[in-house]
């Protein structure tokens, strides 16, 4: 096989146009031999039925008139029939009448009569006739004639094969002059394509010699190495400005490179200062803080010892005037402890560990339903999905959350709180829900603001940090927050967290 594909296109269409017609003539010798050799058995089978009816007839009279003999001299008659081989007449009780054999022969012949039939056995027919005169069977023939099956199946293969080779002697000048003719111009094509290989000159063309379907496809040839040679042109002269464009960012990723190096350092140098402010800022709070709860506890210590131990010599509106320093005084302390955890958010490496949800959330509500018994709630908390964060930032999300939600509906007749969550692929929503006061959807922007508040002071005390403090945990966290409501019909306050922890400050 290997051989054969090593060869010229011009051998192999010989080869081909060869092996086809060899393969019809096998294939057309063969259907007529089997068609012959079908014919020829047909034909021998109705000869020998022929004889045997002809046989038949003679003998009745012999059978009738029980005269062997004369059966005899019938059946010495099938001399003249070099293929019969041998010859049995029998009487109508089966037994042998007349028999003949030819003489280079010696076969056994059938003792009793067989029903009437032919068959092929080997290379002889064997035929049983019945003999029937006057609708009375008055006996049988048997035949066997030699067939000769062997002998017609190798004279016919004999002459097969010499009609094949004077076909193949034929058709080998011819398909050789054929091939050749259309072989050219695919070397010559093979021709061109190797010189514009070699030299990469697309300016060659092709010779058109026919307008067939070869001249067609030189015509497309050609056309394709025009095409070719116009990509070619314009391949290179993209090559070259690629090059040029390549020159020009290695130029600029060298510009680039410098450039990161020159930001590292003034990040680095900026990081450094910033962490310098970091601590200044983190000691200025706390003294700050410090030195405004002195004067604060100061007033609100004063302020309560006046309405203790002097609120005989006040009147009403002395009495409220000292209540308004106290209350006052209580509120700036817890703004400045709102405003200290606010600002330690950012600054302080969370600890992450699993954090149980649902635990944490049951409790948080129990603490500050302690602090605040004198409202009766109904909270519900579902089954919540375990967290990746710091524990004591997530209490103090649920803290704020909660807290808020028993705030705004503690007004209501029956105060309902709920906390469920939901997943999917990527994170975990948690939600408080309440049935209280709710807000305007139109300013929910301002929510998470620091110091911004919706309802009014007096009607619903708070520093306006703790939302704000919830944004920038949960943010912390790499989470969302949002929140949706109506006026009057409560509020829902949402909040995510990623299945995987990731630190919102990087």
């Amino acid at each position: 096989m290997l051989h054969v594909i090593r060869h010229s296109i011009r051998r192999k269409l010989v080869l081909a146009t060869l092996a086809a017609t060899f393969a019809a003539l096998v294939v057309t010798g063969a259907v007529l031999m089997i068609h012959e050799l079908r014919n020829y058995r047909v034909a021998g089978i109705s000869d020998l039925q022929t004889q045997a009816e002809i046989l038949g007839r003679a003998a009745a009279p012999a059978l009738a008139f029980d005269d062997p003999k004369a059966a005899s001299e019938y059946l010495r008659l099938l001399k003249a029939k070099s293929e019969i081989v041998s010859a049995v007449i029998y009487n109508a009780r089966g037994k042998q009448f007349a028999s003949y054999t030819r003489r280079d022969m010696d076969l056994p012949v059938p003792a009793l009569p067989e029903s009437e039939g032919s068959r092929i056995e080997g290379q002889d027919i064997v035929l049983f006739k019945r003999v029937i005169e006057n609708n009375e069977i008055l006996g049988s023939v048997y035949l066997r004639a030699d067939h000769k099956m062997l002998g017609r199946l190798m004279d016919y293969l004999g002459l097969l094969s010499i009609v094949m080779l004077l076909s193949l002697g034929v058709v080998l000048p011819l398909s050789t002059w054929l091939h050749s003719a259309l072989a050219r111009p695919i070397l010559d094509m093979a021709a061109v394509t190797r010189r514009v290989i070699e030299s990469r000159d697309f300016s060659v063309r092709m010779n058109k010699t026919t307008e067939d379907e070869i001249g067609y496809l030189a015509d497309s040839f050609n056309e394709m190495l025009t095409e070719v040679g116009r990509r070619t042109q314009a391949l290179e002269a993209s090559n070259q400005a690629l090059v040029r464009e390549t020159a020009e960012r290695q130029r600029a990723d060298e510009e680039l490179r410098k450039f990161n190096a020159e930001l590292e350092q003034r990040i680095a140098s900026r990081t450094t200062q910033l962490e310098a402010a970091n601590k200044e800022m983190e000691a200025f709070c706390y003294s700050v803080s410090h030195d405004l709860r002195a004067p604060l506890r100061a007033v609100a210590g004063y302020s309560q010892m006046l309405l203790e131990d002097h609120a005989s010599a006040l009147d009403d509106e002395g009495r409220r005037k000292a209540n308004v320093v106290r209350d006052e005084a209580q509120r700036m302390g817890q703004l400045i402890d709102d405003l200290l955890a606010f600002s330690r958010v950012g600054r302080k490496a969370p600890q992450i560990v699993d954090v149980g949800m649902t635990e944490l959330a049951r409790k948080t509500y129990e603490d500050l339903n302690r602090l605040n018994s004198s409202v009766n709630v109904e909270f519900r908390v579902a089954a919540l999905p375990c967290a990746k964060g710091d524990p004591a930032l997530l209490a103090q999300v649920w803290a704020n959350l909660i807290s808020n939600a028993m705030k705004f509906s503690s007004k209501r007749d029956k105060p309902l709180i709920e906390v469920s969550a939901i997943s999917d692929a990527n994170e975990h929503i948690y939600f408080v829900r309440d049935n209280g006061a709710g807000f305007d959807p139109r300013y929910q922007s301002k929510l998470f603001g620091v110091f911004q508040r919706l309802h009014d002071a007096s009607e619903f005390p708070g520093t306006g940090v703790g939302l704000a403090l919830v944004q920038r945990i949960v943010a912390r966290h790499g989470g969302r927050t949002w929140a949706e409501s109506k006026p009057n019909e409560g509020a829902t306050f949402y909040f995510t967290l990623p299945r995987d922890y990731v630190d919102g400050n990087h």
